[in-house]
């Protein structure tokens, strides 16, 4: 009865958490979510001859192509960002930040960014409102919940780029916390409890290991922090988009409500 009576008090903090927080939650998980994107295309605008230079060398594809390769990217993420974040044709803003992500090399990573996307458009969609309309249903689900399915999925992928192999115990302790809540997240089984403590745990972390702002500028390991850190908070916003929406028909959660 002790460790039931513990998992309804916590389930119940995590309600009322929900409750106090839903008018901003979502804003902010937008935000955390497109933080990677929204920090690249600032950087592109302020280090644009660097970027330039260094994608005419990596590709020898010359100054106008590489020109042309910053500048797509620098417009696509920014534009995306502030579509995203003013909630404008946000299903559009979705479909250019996917083909910028497709335009990077790192496929781990943008899978991952994928499933973010995912839970964006599932976000921005009502049920009564279907791209798929007319195609019959499994059950009760919608493409929303599948797209909510997909993007719990691929942030496993995501979270596995933040998983540190080392012997040291703190690591450890953190891989095998971290790796058993996103699973939780992952099959939708006491989701946004899992997800709400997953995203304490993470950001916590981040702070702590990834403080790229005390770093000087001029020094490689800053922006290798600054890279960590702004994937974790996009890990963060896309586990906070899940304690927001809640897990979708797809889950655990909901197929227990069945039995």
């Amino acid at each position: 009865m002790g460790h039931n009576d513990l998992m309804g008090t916590a389930e119940d903090f995590a309600d009322q958490f929900l409750r106090v927080t839903k008018q901003y939650l979502p804003h902010v998980a937008r935000l955390c979510l497109i933080s990677t994107f929204l920090e690249d295309g600032i950087r592109m605008w302020f280090q644009w001859s660097e970027q330039r230079d260094y994608i005419d060398s990596t590709w020898n594809c010359g100054y106008l192509l590489a020109s042309s390769f910053v500048f797509l990217n620098l417009l696509g993420q920014l534009t995306g960002c502030i579509l995203v974040l003013s909630r404008n044709f946000v299903q559009y803003a979705c479909f250019g930040l996917f083909g910028i992500i497709a335009l990077q090399v790192d496929t781990a990573w943008n899978l991952a960014l994928g499933g973010g996307l995912l839970l964006l458009l599932a976000e921005s969609r009502s049920e009564g409102k279907s791209m798929f309309a007319g195609v019959p249903t499994m059950r009760e689900s919608s493409p929303k919940q599948y797209m909510q399915l997909g993007g719990r999925v691929l942030l496993v992928l995501m979270f596995m780029t933040l998983l540190h192999f080392d012997a040291s115990f703190f690591s450890i302790l953190q891989n095998i916390v971290g790796t058993a809540l996103m699973i939780l997240v992952a099959v939708g089984f006491k989701t946004k409890l899992a997800a709400l403590t997953l995203v304490v745990w993470l950001f916590a972390i981040n702070v702590y290991f990834n403080a790229f702002w005390t770093i000087p500028v001029y020094k490689p390991m800053h922006d290798f922090l600054k890279y960590d850190f702004f994937q974790t908070m996009s890990v963060i916003g896309g586990l906070l988009l899940v304690v927001a929406l809640g897990p979708g028909g797809v889950s655990m959660d909901e197929k227990k409500k069945e039995w």
